[in-house]
């Protein structure tokens, strides 16, 4: 049997395939998810802990059914997958004598899910897919990959978030397919084609992460579909943003304190402007007779959402979707449809977004939560993903002129994986008597902006950042993984010495093969360095 888990920052999703329907399914899990009316069985992504050295820790609707959400605690967490692989400013939160870093706090959050789905389903060890936005760099996969080497599962994979979704809506009379995945931590945009062809066998595709001697009897078919990436783009914005901005709204206008009950009220005056023209929140405690008030239109949301360059945002990104589609000979009106996905798609005002770039007989928002887990699962059905890579990959150099390190690119943003023929670097020793030669390989990102991680109070406050530098995350700068070449004889300067060849295989993984131009000798041969995003 397999599983998928799209881990949210504000929700999370879980959905197994059934052998039997032949179809996808969002599961339950008791005391954990929420029913939200009409929409499927959500997991709040928020965490309290109650024991932190033996790892007790309460999550989902276990935390908001004993009202620990609204509490000023510093045991409790939400919105902490933005800060995983990143660098928090200032304090870390001290829990029973132990700093808490948010690595920890996802994996708890992580590790009690698939206890639980242990206890309900016997066979959730038999295969996992796990989704990733687009922007996510390498030490948040880094960090997927060394949770999931606890999780005694036969098989993990990862899929992009975007990607998953436009599988999960099953559009068998759609080719060209444009996901806007809008949820509560990043936008994610992705602009995929299907291809169906006939085969004798599918063979397994994706971001392998771990592989066990289980041979999957699902992944036999006769018919074959491909889901090729065409285009993508994603920034750290997300609903969390909003909620702040509401908050910092009316902590101007009426004096508001910032609490995580205050923040919650926020949040639900936003999901109500989705569904009526003006809302209302109000907080009344009998004990401390503390109360609150709140109330907003949308004219007045949407002339907050302007003040902060929110469209701005939006359009950045529409934009270099079209541009790398247009460049593939695809316009707008190539695209058969427009996939909503996340809860911030449900804001009218984003809805009127897409509507400016699109048709509205091409949008479909019927599955906005359960999409991504439960299209994740499609890789592990016969579904072959053609993908390219989102990021560029360089090394550090010491740039003279500046006086500074700086990065010389190797693997341009949008390479398709697998490589065809390598990248060739040629390097000599900069020093007399150099037993080694070093590199450190950075992921370059763009310079769209990032996340700022950092505590007011007791609350993790996050906030998307515009920059005009890109992000730059080195991926083996620490001791024992810099060393490409142990130089023997010793090297010297003002000659080339040994020549680096770089590949990515078919499961992002970035190789190198090394020869020493002096001794003619093969000091590596295709090593894995690092996975690739």
């Amino acid at each position: 049997m397999s599983y998928a888990i799209d881990f949210g920052t504000s929700n999370t999703v879980i959905a197994r395939w059934n052998p039997i329907t032949k179809k996808a399914e969002t599961l339950s899990l008791p005391g954990i998810s929420l029913k939200q009316g009409q929409n499927p069985d959500l997991i709040p992504s928020v965490l309290y802990v109650e024991n932190a050295p033996q790892n007790q820790v309460l999550v989902g609707q276990q935390v908001r059914d004993r009202g620990l959400d609204i509490q000023s605690d510093p045991r409790f967490f939400r919105g902490f997958k933005r800060g995983i692989g990143t660098s928090v400013q200032g304090f870390l939160p001290e829990i029973d004598g132990q700093l808490i870093q948010f690595e920890q706090v996802g994996q708890w959050f992580l590790s009690s899910l698939l206890a639980q789905l242990k206890a309900s389903y016997a066979d959730a060890s038999d295969a996992l897919v796990l989704t990733v936005p687009v922007d996510s760099f390498e030490p948040y996969r880094q960090w997927l990959g060394q949770v999931c080497q606890n999780l005694q599962v036969e098989q993990v994979r990862i899929l992009d978030e975007p990607t998953a979704a436009a599988l999960g809506y099953g559009k068998a009379d759609a080719d060209v397919l444009l996901v806007v995945d809008f949820g509560g931590g990043t936008l994610d945009l992705a602009l995929v084609q299907l291809e169906h062809s006939r085969i004798a066998q599918a063979k397994p595709t994706g971001f392998i992460l771990k592989w066990g001697d289980k041979n999957m009897a699902e992944e036999s078919s006769q018919r074959s579909k491909t889901a090729r990436v065409l285009a993508k783009a994603g920034q750290s914005l997300g609903g969390t943003d909003l909620d702040q901005w509401l908050l910092d709204h009316f902590a101007k206008a009426q004096n508001l304190p910032k609490t995580p009950l205050t923040q919650r009220l926020a949040e639900r005056l936003k999901i109500q402007l989705s569904l009526q023209t003006k809302a209302t929140e109000v907080y009344f405690n009998e004990e401390t007779f503390e109360s609150y008030e709140l109330s907003l239109d949308r004219a007045e949301f949407e002339a907050i959402l302007t003040e902060r360059k929110f469209f701005e945002r939006l359009d950045d990104s529409m934009t270099q979707v079209l541009q790398q589609a247009r460049r593939q000979g695809i316009t707008a009106e190539n695209i058969d449809a427009v996939l909503l996905v996340g809860g911030t798609s449900f804001i009218p005002a984003v809805q009127t977004w897409v509507q400016q770039y699109f048709d509205a007989a091409k949008i479909s928002s019927s599955k906005p939560f359960e999409a991504i887990a439960q299209g994740a699962l499609q890789i592990l059905q016969g579904t072959d993903v053609k993908d390219f890579l989102y990021h560029s990959y360089g090394i550090r150099y010491w740039d003279r002129r500046l006086n500074a390190h700086n990065w010389h690119t190797l693997i341009q943003t949008g390479q398709p994986y697998p490589m065809g023929e390598p990248v060739e670097l040629i390097l000599g020793a900069s020093a007399e008597g150099q037993p080694s030669i070093e590199l450190i390989i950075g992921e370059l990102g763009q310079a769209a902006g990032g996340t700022e991680v950092y505590f007011d109070g007791d609350r993790l406050i996050t906030r998307a950042l515009s920059t005009n530098q890109g992000q730059i995350q080195p991926l083996n700068d620490r001791e024992g993984a810099r060393s490409i070449a142990k130089l023997d004889p010793p090297g010297f300067p003002g000659s080339d010495r040994i020549k680096v060849q770089f590949r990515v295989d078919e499961g992002r993984s970035l190789r190198i093969t090394v020869e020493d131009l002096l001794t003619q000798e093969t000091l590596l041969t295709d090593q894995v360095v690092t996975q690739l995003s």
